[in-house]
C-alpha cells in the first residue's frame, strides 16, 4: 500500500504564506504553479530502491515557532561545539527550525559586495538577483514531485552571492538546526561565485532531538562562474524517523572547480542526489562522500558528473559503512557527452558491512559518447579484513578497538576533506556514536 499522495496545502495557504512573508510577485507565481506541477508530475524513481511507501507529502505543520536563542552562548553545546566562540568575526548563519535566528557577515567582505542572507531576506532585498539563479540552471522546479513540492513549500535555507574578482579566504558556515519534532524543512541553499571569484561554504543539518516523524526536503544550487572555485563541505545529521530528500547540484563554467565533501550522516530514511554538471573547457567536478547506515534505515545516494565541456575533470570518491539491519544503493555515474574530447572521469565507491543483514550495493557506471577521454572505475563491496584486525589484535588492541580503527581508516579519505576543523571533528563524533 503506498502513502497517500494528496499534497498538505492549497494554492490560497501558498500565495498567503508568500505574500506575508513580503516576497516579490515572481516567487509567489512561481510557488503557486510548482504546486499545481506536483499535484500531476511523477515522484523520483532512484535505481534500486523502493520509494512508494516512503512519506514525503503528508505532515500537518509547513511552519514552526522557533524563539531566536539571543546569544550565541545559549546555543545547544552540539552547535555551540562547530563554532569557534572566540573569533571577533564570524560568517555565519543559524536556522532554528524554520526561523532564521542568527547571521554575521564581516564587514570587509560586505564591502566586496559579498551577499550572505537568510533565503526570506534575499527574496525581499535581493529580489532581482535571486531570480536570475533560482532554479534555472541547476535543480529545475518540473523535474519532478519532490522537486516541486520543495519550490512550493520553500520554507528556509540561505544565499549566498560573491561578486567578480574577490576570494573569500574565511569559511562561510550555516547550522540548520532541528529541535521540534514537528518540524518540516524545505530549505534552499544557493551559492553563487562570478568570474574569478572563489568561497568555502561548510553547513551543518543537526538534530538535537533522537526521533522525528517529519520530512526534510533539501536542494542546493552551486553556480560557479569562469576561473572560479566553490569548497562546499556539508554534515548531514538528521534524527531517526525523518524522511530526507536531498538534491545538491553543480553547474561548472569555464576552468571553475566545485568540490564536494559530503558527510552523510542522517538517521532515516534519505534518499540523495548530487550532480555536477561540468558546462565549460577546463572545468573540474570532485565529490567526496562518506557514508554511515544503521538501525534498519534505507539510503539511496547517487552521485553523477557529467562533462560538456573539452578537457574537463571529474572525480568521484564514495566510502560507506552499514551495520545492523541497515541498506544503502551507492551510484556512481560518470558521463562524457559527445564533443567533450580530452576529459577524464574517475570513480570508486566502496561498501564495508559491519554485520549479516546489512546490505551494500556499489554500481559505478560509465557513459562514454565521445572517443579521446580517459574513464575508469573501481568498487567493492565486503566485510571487515580479518587481516588487518588480526595484525591490530596482536599488537594488543582489543577486537572492538580495532574494528573501530579500521572502520574509521576506511572512512578517512573523505573525512579528512572537509575544511572546518570543528565540522571535522563533529563528523568524527558521529561517526563514532554511529559504529560503536
Amino acid at each position: 500500500m503506498t502513502i497517500e499522495t494528496k499534497l498538505p496545502f492549497d494554492k490560497e495557504y501558498i500565495s498567503s504564506f508568500s505574500k506575508e512573508m513580503g516576497e516579490p510577485a515572481w516567487l509567489t507565481e512561481l510557488r503557486v504553479k510548482a504546486l499545481a506541477d506536483a499535484e500531476t508530475l511523477p515522484m523520483p524513481r532512484p535505481d534500486k530502491t523502493k520509494i512508494d511507501k516512503w512519506n514525503f507529502t503528508q505532515f500537518e505543520k509547513h511552519i514552526v515557532e522557533s524563539e531566536d536563542f539571543g546569544s550565541l552562548d545559549n546555543l545547544p553545546e552540539e552547535a555551540k561545539s562547530l563554532i569557534d566562540l572566540d573569533k571577533e568575526s564570524k560568517n555565519l548563519y543559524i536556522q532554528r527550525n524554520n526561523r532564521p535566528t542568527h547571521l554575521s557577515l564581516s564587514k570587509e567582505l560586505q564591502d566586496q559586495g559579498v551577499i550572505f542572507a537568510d533565503i526570506f531576506t534575499a527574496a525581499r532585498e535581493y529580489g532581482d538577483l535571486l531570480q536570475k539563479y533560482f532554479m534555472k540552471d541547476g535543480v529545475k522546479v518540473d523535474e519532478h514531485r519532490l522537486t516541486a513540492l520543495h519550490a512550493a513549500l520553500l520554507n528556509g535555507g540561505a544565499f549566498l552571492y560573491v561578486p567578480r574578482n574577490v576570494e573569500v579566504s574565511e569559511p562561510i558556515q550555516a547550522i540548520y538546526l532541528h529541535d521540534d519534532k514537528e518540524a518540516n524543512v524545505f530549505n534552499h541553499v544557493l551559492i553563487v561565485t562570478e568570474d574569478n571569484s572563489s568561497v568555502t561554504y561548510v553547513e551543518t543539518y543537526l538534530s538535537t532531538i533522537d526521533s522525528a516523524e517529519g520530512v526534510f526536503n533539501i536542494v542546493t544550487e552551486v553556480l560557479a562562474g569562469t576561473n572560479s572555485r566553490v569548497q562546499y563541505g556539508t554534515v548531514d545529521n538528521l534524527a531517526k524517523g525523518i524522511t530526507t530528500y536531498v538534491n545538491r547540484r553543480g553547474r561548472a563554467e569555464r576552468d571553475s572547480r566545485i568540490e564536494w565533501a559530503l558527510g552523510l550522516m542522517n538517521d532515516g530514511n534519505t534518499i540523495s542526489e548530487n550532480v555536477t554538471n561540468l558546462i565549460g573547457d577546463g572545468s573540474v567536478g570532485d565529490t567526496k562522500t562518506v557514508v554511515v547506515g544503521r538501525g534498519e534505515q534505507k539510503q539511496n545516494f547517487t552521485t553523477s558528473v557529467v562533462h560538456f565541456g573539452k578537457n574537463t575533470e571529474g572525480y568521484i570518491l564514495k566510502h560507506g559503512v552499514m551495520k545492523e539491519s541497515a541498506s544503502s544503493i551507492f551510484n556512481g555515474i560518470g558521463k562524457i557527452e559527445h564533443g567533450a574530447t580530452k576529459s577524464n572521469a574517475e570513480q570508486e565507491s566502496r561498501v564495508l558491512m559491519l554485520s549479516e543483514k546489512a546490505r551494500g550495493d556499489a554500481n559505478p557506471i560509465l557513459l562514454i559518447d565521445e572517443d579521446d577521454v580517459t574513464a575508469g572505475h573501481a568498487a567493492s563491496v565486503g566485510r571487515v579484513d580479518p587481516t588487518q584486525l588480526y595484525y591490530l589484535m596482536s599488537r594488543g588492541i582489543p577486537q572492538t578497538e580495532a574494528e573501530r580503527l579500521v572502520i574509521h581508516g576506511f572512512l578517512a579519505p573523505v573525512v579528512k576533506e572537509l575544511p572546518i576543523e570543528g565540522v571535522k571533528k563533529q563528523l568524527v563524533d558521529v561517526i563514532e556514536r554511529k559504529v560503536k
